[in-house]
């Protein structure tokens, strides 16, 4: 599957097209996220998403198997909204991890 062009902050949010506000994008990522910058968290407070130009991966998102887990409330956020965790997404990380 290819990448797709994403702004990390939607042009709808006033997010400008340009190389600090791009990233790549799986398309099943591309489709959950939409123009959303957040969600609401189990409490239902509302959290931003994981934004990948300012964010380390290791301090709100970890791998426990084929899985990907919220390792603050950000990353929980983006795991939930962006569906992380579907059937067909482990399968994918499963025929990856297996070659």
């Amino acid at each position: 599957m290819g990448f797709q062009i994403d702004h990390i902050i939607s042009e709808k949010h006033e997010g400008v097209t340009q190389e600090d506000n791009l990233a790549l994008a799986c398309l099943f990522c591309n489709l959950n996220k939409g123009s959303d910058i957040g969600s609401l968290d189990d409490a239902g407070a509302f959290t931003r998403l994981f934004h990948p130009r300012r964010d380390r991966w290791d301090e709100h998102l970890r791998f426990n198997g084929p899985r990907i887990e919220g390792a603050s409330t950000v990353g929980a956020a983006t795991v939930k909204l962006l569906r992380f965790n579907d059937s067909h997404r482990i399968e994918e990380r499963l025929a990856t991890m297996s070659v």
